[in-house]
């Protein structure tokens, strides 16, 4: 089997040394990549610092053109798009679908937003003339994780290459298949060799040489807390400013008054979307004591028709990403059974399939708010559920966590709605919602230690430019 080369230049370089890539639907091989090394990336950063000049010249009409026709091809390869990420990653096939639409819906709208994006006239002040610009860094780098490598690939991208930046990309070495193709699938698209250049490999090779990189401008990472930390500080050395989006404990919040019919199942979605693998996950149910035995019965109920199995067969609920993955979240829930969290399903309750690294969905009621299965992101199909009395309770509960991702309040109550999105410490808050079906449009990122700088939307534009203030006196 060829391994994927690394596109760099917009050439496919390969090279002696391969990294297996594995299906986590059955633990067998899936395909084989490049094992990218630090002069890999000295090559792409060279290249993009090459194209550099001309591609932030070129004028916004033209590269408009180039990445509406990006996602142009994405839409056209859909298919083929969503069946690579759902064996790459183990999600169901529909959800791949959902995430190939979203990563060319990323391209189609930076190329219709980014011809409003420009700068403003200053006051007047005397005899001087002052007005604004937005300048791209230069070379950008991306650091991609392995939940959504598709999705949160062109999340960073896109935005990037928009305002005239040319991005370096290191994709997760679990899940790097996707990002490939989109490089690929640009040059097809005419984009300037260059302009997009992906190094697969691993995190600690690869990965750590684009971190600590001198010929970078700016990095996004998305990924777990600690590799977050090392990489801003990877990034300090060589004072690069740096995007974190680093997960988060997110709760649905239940009010004794909300419509459970349409709560209900998005809470069960949320919680097994990915197989509970996004940083977004509905990881946390804190729910009115009016309604709790309700909701849990309910919950319970959904859970018991959950059909698990191979991605590409598109059933509910796929595998974990790899044996380590679904090490880690067994002896997460091992210890919430241990230390005395009332558990509904999860090990030994649920027939799972042979092979591959799934894992039954798993709900812990009675649960101790400062127990870790309440603080800490599980990355897996698992629910930790609590009770509350009152409104400032359920704000103290929701606030209670390292974490600010996002959260979701579930009532017909208008001014309760509305004390929720306003006390709640969250980057974005959904009302009797979650998730918001994508949301290209919908800035995102996370307060404390769910990361700070913002992707998504018109925000993320600013983000990946500096503003330039030009001043001229004008002699009368």
């Amino acid at each position: 089997m060829p391994a994927q080369a690394a596109v760099i230049d917009g050439k496919l370089v390969e090279g002696p040394e391969t990294l297996d890539v594995l299906d986590p639907s059955t633990g067998t091989l899936l395909d084989r990549t490049l094992r990218g090394t630090g002069e890999h990336v000295d090559a792409a950063v060279a290249a993009a610092r090459a194209a550099s000049r001309e591609w932030a010249h070129t004028p916004y009409s033209e590269r408009s053109a180039i990445l509406r026709r990006i996602g142009e091809l994405i839409r056209r390869d859909r298919g083929e798009f969503a069946l690579l990420e759902s064996q790459d990653t183990g999600k169901p096939l529909a959800q791949a679908c959902a995430d190939t639409d979203v990563a060319a819906r990323y391209f189609e709208y930076y190329a219709n937003t980014m011809e409003a994006f420009f700068g403003h006239s200053l006051p007047p002040n005397g005899d001087f003339v002052a007005y604004t610009r937005h300048v791209p860094f230069g070379v950008t780098g991306h650091i991609i994780p392995w939940n959504y490598p598709l999705q949160i690939g062109c999340r960073t991208i896109a935005p990037a290459i928009a305002v005239g930046n040319c991005a370096v990309v290191k994709p997760a070495e679990e899940a790097p298949l996707s990002v490939l193709k989109v490089a690929r699938t640009a040059l097809e698209a005419g984009l300037p060799a260059g302009v997009l250049n992906v190094v697969p490999g691993l995190g600690a090779q690869a990965g750590a040489a684009l971190a600590g990189h001198a010929g970078i401008d700016h990095l996004s990472f998305t990924g777990s807390v600690p590799v977050g930390a090392a990489v801003a500080h990877a990034a300090a050395e060589n004072v690069i400013p740096v995007v974190l989006e680093l997960g988060g404990k997110s709760p649905n919040i239940v009010f004794p008054d909300a419509d459970l019919d349409a709560a209900i199942p998005v809470i069960v979605k949320s919680m097994l979307q990915n197989a509970g693998q996004t940083c977004s996950a509905g990881s946390r149910l804190l729910v009115h004591e009016e309604v709790r035995d309700e909701v849990l019965a309910r919950i319970d109920e959904a859970l018991r028709g959950v059909r698990i199995g191979p991605g590409p067969q598109d059933l509910d609920l796929g595998p974990l990403i790899s044996a380590k993955q679904r090490d880690r979240v067994t002896q997460m829930v091992q210890r919430a059974a241990d230390s005395g969290a009332r558990q509904l399903g999860g090990p030994g309750q649920v027939e799972l399939p042979e092979g591959g690294f799934y894992f039954p969905p798993t709900v812990f009621t009675d649960v101790d708010p400062a127990q870790e299965i309440a603080q800490e992101e599980v990355f897996g199909p698992v629910l930790a559920a609590m009770s509350f009395g009152t409104v400032d309770e359920a704000i103290q509960l929701a606030n209670g966590t390292q974490y600010g991702l996002i959260a979701a309040a579930w009532t017909r109550n208008l001014d309760v709605a509305h004390v929720m999105a306003e006390e709640i410490r969250a980057g974005q808050v959904y009302l009797n919602t979650y998730g918001g079906g994508g949301g290209v449009e919908y800035t995102f990122g996370g307060f404390g230690k769910s990361g700070y700088g913002r992707e998504k939307g018109f925000e993320a534009l600013k983000g990946f430019c500096q503003t330039k203030t030009i001043v001229t006196k004008v002699t009368r």
